[in-house]
């Protein structure tokens, strides 16, 4: 199968093509690498530097390379940034994709993979969390996905569109290949490794006075390697089953801050320098993910997601790339992890 990856210099966008591309299928890549990176496009990939907003260069390109699925990653991430600006994040996320969407269906393809999140759900009523838990987003980038879903759906019913809904929890872990590196860093593993190898960092775990079995918050981590089987599972269902809908991708287990830091300790053999702040204020105790629809629909189950393998894939990649994918001068800073960590 030929497939255009959007956003595929970026972390799960990067993987997801590795692993395409190990599974025999032909993969494009389209990114502006405004947060993506060069040096993560696979080899095998052909590769085109540009904005997938722009509907001629993608009306062209489909056509050119016979594409017959989409997987769009491409689109702004940064939870507390939407807060502040929430404009982007409707013009990226459902705007210019919308307008991607439609120049995909006027070149006949209807194949369409999407990366949502757990954003859409908002505050959690109840866990573990399934695709009918109430959809209530309380930032713009989580409402932006929800927008996006429902357009995908009505465009299911009216176009004839097959696609699915990929809604993320915790992304984790590295492939052999290619890991975590973003600018400015949000996810919990790799600032904890970052604090790890740079002793003048500070850690701050915000709050450790939860419902939890140790009093940390406790998160759905999910191997983003699994992330990629899930995508590329749904990719290949679509043309059997043109309504797939909404899926989680979570464990159904959760870890607690407090067991990413021993599990980081333990597999580094470092000591990390932290401390503990207040709570940040709307970081729900437990969010952890149902995975039993993609389960029983694509016969998906996470293979490598238990937490020594998550922390040790990235820990491999981090000791092979000490400064991520650019060398950059390292800086003193203060790590603060954002406990209701809800980005991709």
């Amino acid at each position: 199968m030929n497939v255009l990856v959007t956003g595929g210099a970026g972390y799960v966008g990067s993987i997801c093509a590795e692993q395409l591309i190990a599974a025999g299928h032909n993969v494009v890549v389209i990114d502006d690498l405004s947060a993506g990176h060069r040096a993560a496009v696979h080899s095998e990939a052909y590769f085109l530097e540009a904005d997938f907003g722009d509907t001629m260069l993608i009306s062209d390109l489909v056509r050119e390379h016979s594409i017959d699925a989409v997987m769009h990653f491409a689109g702004e991430t940064l939870v507390e940034k939407s807060m502040t600006d929430p404009r982007v994040y409707f013009r990226s996320n459902v705007w210019k994709s919308l307008d991607f969407l439609d120049t995909l269906l006027k070149c006949e393809v209807r194949k369409f993979i999407f990366s949502s999140s757990a954003a859409v759900y908002g505050e959690p009523i109840s866990t573990p969390i399934t695709e009918n838990h109430p959809t209530q987003p309380i930032n713009a980038y989580g409402e932006s996905k929800l927008m996006f879903e429902r357009i995908l759906e009505w465009y299911r019913r009216a176009y004839g569109l097959r696609y699915a809904a990929l809604r993320y929890f915790n992304a984790a872990g590295a492939s052999q290949l290619n890991g975590e590196d973003h600018n400015p860093e949000s996810h919990l593993l790799p600032r904890l490794l970052n604090a790890l190898v740079n002793r003048t960092q500070r850690f701050v775990i915000h709050g450790d006075d939860y419902s939890t079995p140790d009093g940390t918050c406790v998160r759905d981590y999910v191997h983003v390697l699994d992330i990629a089987e899930a995508h590329k599972l749904a990719m290949e269902a679509l043309g059997e089953n043109p309504r797939q809908g909404a899926f989680n991708i979570g464990s159904s287990a959760g870890y607690s801050v407090r067991q990413v830091v021993d599990a980081a300790e333990e597999v580094t053999g470092r000591a990390l320098r932290f401390c503990v702040g207040p709570r940040r204020q709307g970081d729900p105790a437990i969010l952890i993910a149902s995975h039993e629809r993609l389960a029983q629909t694509l016969g998906w189950k996470p293979r490598y997601s238990n937490l020594r393998d998550i922390v040790q894939s990235a820990w491999a990649w981090k000791q092979m790339h000490p400064q991520g994918y650019i060398r950059t001068e390292a800086k003193e800073e203060t790590i603060e992890f954002p406990i209701g960590e809800r980005g991709t």
